[in-house]
């Protein structure tokens, strides 16, 4: 059997960049490295995979015993079609150099049906194409496929007790796009193939498609000629603009025509900052912000985790549940009190159970609250209202009290170049202390601290436990505390 040259994710890798294809097969090495939380996505699509088998039981698993190996579930595909098996894990197929694996492949008395699950919560465009290379290559390998479907998962799923998968999974036929797709393929192989052949690296500039639909693993590549900061780093400016700027040969600050930017005042005022090297500061509005702030005053974050399949009754897929709590409480004399949450990371524990009792007990029930960006911990606050409203009375209570600090900061009210165009606490808290940051701990960031915890949930985490514990805490502990000296910061502008 000769080697593919495509597979099915290579085949949309090409559809949104054919330089990342051509790199993908001949400057691999130039890949970005793979985060934390990206790798965490895969394993969860991976993971819904296995479990969406559950929709088709007993089957037999066509897998490669490594991905090197993958050529063998073809022969291994066949042979389980031969000895009569009609419901195939992994059913893979090669055709035209095209290589694709299919996550259920079902006979009924129908006939032959193709099933491709994916973890997201609505049918995209892209996975009518990624559908449409698996039809063609089934199909054109013997298969007379009677209908083919995406499986999603459905995000209006409550879990009450074991998972009802028929309910988890919402199965849609896209038999009629798929063939409207398939008659382009056939050009776009041919296409591919002649790229890849060729000697040199195609000249594609950046652009949209660096990062629609997928972010592309190759930016750290396409993208080193762009500067660290750059008008790629305007704060709230649309993709599409800020690609025109470049067309026009404009990537630094120093190049733009503030006269004919056609920028917003705040944009205007990040450029400004920049070039000046000054910091803006609104005394007034800061002053009005400030103003009557309720004593003993509570710097409140919450950290949140999700699962595509719910892990705890009364909870949807990708619900964000809270799990973690850091809370400094500072008296009008200035004294400080530090409490803090880290539930036990147990599938058989519901995290939010003690989380609001907690919460409750040590918020009390006077004096402000105060969170970065409202919407947040409001929203969750919500959700536990819902799950608990026998706490509806208290958990109102602390909502009626919070407080944004981040609306200083995002309405530009205090501005420095330091923040980069950003209103993030990760950057505002380095621009105005200094001496504090988040790079210097283990967890930066709350993506990291989310996909951390589920691991542990699932009993999938490979490091030290009790060390991540602690580590989880600091991280929590600087979200508050940065609060609380950038506060003090804002006072000193008064």
């Amino acid at each position: 059997m000769e080697k593919p040259i495509l597979s099915k994710s290579t085949f949309i890798r090409g559809l949104q960049c054919k330089k990342s294809l051509y790199l993908y097969k001949h400057n691999y090495k130039l890949r970005d490295g793979i985060s934390t939380q990206l790798q965490a996505v895969f394993n969860q699509g991976t993971n819904v995979g296995i479990f969406s088998q559950q929709l088709f039981p007993n089957g037999v698993d066509a897998s490669p015993p490594d991905h090197f190996k993958i050529q063998e579930s073809v022969l291994k595909t066949e042979e389980y079609i031969d000895n009569g098996e009609s419901i195939i894990y992994e059913a893979t197929f090669q055709y035209n150099g095209v290589l694709v694996a299919l996550d259920i492949l079902v006979k009924d008395e129908e006939g032959w049906k193709a099933y491709e699950v994916k973890s997201s919560t609505s049918i995209s465009e892209t996975y009518i194409n990624d559908t449409a290379i698996q039809y063609y290559a089934i199909t054109n390998s013997g298969i007379e496929l009677k209908d083919i479907s995406i499986v999603y998962i459905n995000n209006q799923y409550i879990k009450k007790g074991d998972i009802d998968v028929k309910e988890l999974f919402i199965v849609e036929s896209v038999l009629d796009r798929v063939k409207e797709v398939v008659p382009s393929i056939p050009s776009q192989i041919e296409s591919f193939k002649r790229l890849i052949a060729q000697d040199s690296v195609p000249n594609i500039d950046i652009g949209i498609h660096c990062s629609s639909p997928y972010g592309c693993d190759f930016m750290g590549h396409c993208w080193k000629h762009i500067p660290e900061y750059s008008i790629f780093n305007i704060s709230n400016l649309y993709t599409t603009k800020k690609f025109e700027l470049y067309e026009k040969g404009i990537v630094s600050f120093e190049q733009i025509e503030l006269n004919n930017s056609k920028l917003n005042s705040n944009q205007i005022l990040q450029v400004k900052s920049e070039l000046n090297k000054t910091t803006y500061v609104d005394k007034d509005n800061i002053t009005q912000f400030l103003k009557d702030f309720e004593y003993p005053l509570y710097y409140l974050d919450f950290e949140t985790m999700t699962s595509a399949v719910p892990i705890y009754d009364n909870s949807r897929p990708y619900q964000q549940l809270v799990f973690q709590y850091s809370l400094h409480i500072q008296n009008q004399n200035g004294e400080l009190e530090h409490k803090e949450y880290l539930a036990e990371a147990s599938p058989k524990i519901d995290p939010r159970i003690n989380f609001v009792k907690q919460l409750i007990n040590d918020c009390g029930t006077t004096g402000d609250i105060l969170v970065y960006n409202i919407g947040f911990e409001r929203g969750k606050l919500n959700d536990l209202i819902t799950i608990f409203p026998i706490y509806t009375k208290e958990i109102n209570n602390i909502i009626g009290r919070l407080k944004d600090l981040m609306i200083p900061f995002q309405k530009k009210w205090y501005y420095t170049p330091a923040m980069k165009g950003s209103y993030s606490i990760k950057y505002v808290l380095p621009a105005l202390v200094p001496e504090l940051s988040y790079q210097d701990l283990e967890i930066k960031e709350g993506g990291t601290a989310s996909s951390i915890f589920t691991q542990m949930v699932n009993g999938e985490f490979e490091g030290d436990i009790d060390k991540t514990k602690i580590n989880l805490l600091e991280y929590c502990k600087l979200d508050t505390y940065a609060m609380l000296k950038i506060l003090e910061k804002l006072k000193e502008v008064q």
